[in-house]
């Protein structure tokens, strides 16, 4: 899947349903667009540190609302989703890097 966010694109490969993947992209863009439309002239990388706050910062006052407790079947399920997600990522990365010093 194709990714373009905060003027950067790359590939990722998952084992994640597509669909899926596209919700939770679509999320975090959204969070992106709430946070420069409140902070003027922030570099990117404060862009994307304060949309993944706020979406942790939504997660975390979920899981307060349906009162879980961290160990309960949907957090574990949450950790590994995300899990895989980071080292996805992190292997495009790897391999953007390199190509970059290619």
């Amino acid at each position: 899947m194709k990714i373009e966010l905060l003027g950067t694109s790359f590939t990722i490969q998952t084992d994640e349903d597509p669909a899926y993947l596209e919700r939770v992209v679509d999320y975090y863009r959204k969070k992106v667009f709430e946070i420069q439309s409140g902070v003027r002239n922030a570099d990117a990388l404060k862009v994307a540190i304060l949309s993944g706050m706020l979406a942790v910062d939504e997660l975390f006052k979920e899981r307060n609302r349906q009162n879980l407790e961290p160990g309960s079947p949907s957090d574990s399920e949450a950790e590994e989703i995300t899990s895989r997600l980071l080292a996805s990522l992190d292997r495009v990365l790897q391999d953007t890097e390199s190509s970059d010093s290619d």
